[in-house]
């Protein structure tokens, strides 16, 4: 991180990147073409879980290059004035997968309890009927890093 003293802690870090409600995934395809898509995720212990459809370009270029990264950004207010905007965001790296069987379901089970908590059984059952439509992408965490100007 070039400006070290935007710096946030870790325990700030990860409240950041739990609250955000989305967050980019930013991909390479084969022919070194880059391709960032806006995507809702879940963070459960050292990863982040993301839905996905069952073909397309990010399942491409993932298909092509595992390594990933992804970026949310929290509050922001631009600062006239000075030229300068207040930010807090944060940026993680690291290797994207397939989430299959039981990690599949925590992925999805993740989903429901971020986005929909009051509807958390109706949420489970709907699991039941539609995850053979859906594919689970899982991005393990090489390095994470927040920074924020307040």
């Amino acid at each position: 991180m070039r400006r070290s003293d935007r710096a946030i802690s870790e325990e700030e870090t990860m409240q950041l990147l739990n609250n955000c409600e989305y967050g980019i995934l930013s991909t390479v395809s084969a022919n070194g073409e880059p391709y960032g898509v806006p995507l809702s995720y879940c963070v459960v212990g050292n990863a982040i879980y993301f839905h996905s459809a069952l073909e397309g370009r990010k399942l491409d270029n993932i298909q092509n290059n595992e390594s990933v990264s992804f970026c949310v950004i929290g509050k922001t207010e631009v600062l006239q004035q000075k030229f300068s905007t207040k930010y807090e965001s944060v940026i993680v790296s690291g290797n994207i997968e397939e989430a299959k069987d039981d990690d599949k379901q925590i992925g999805l089970e993740g989903l429901i309890k971020k986005y929909s908590p009051e509807y958390i059984p109706k949420g489970f059952k709907y699991i039941d009927k539609a995850k053979h439509e859906t594919k689970v992408l899982k991005l393990k965490f090489k390095s994470i890093t927040g920074k924020a100007h307040r």
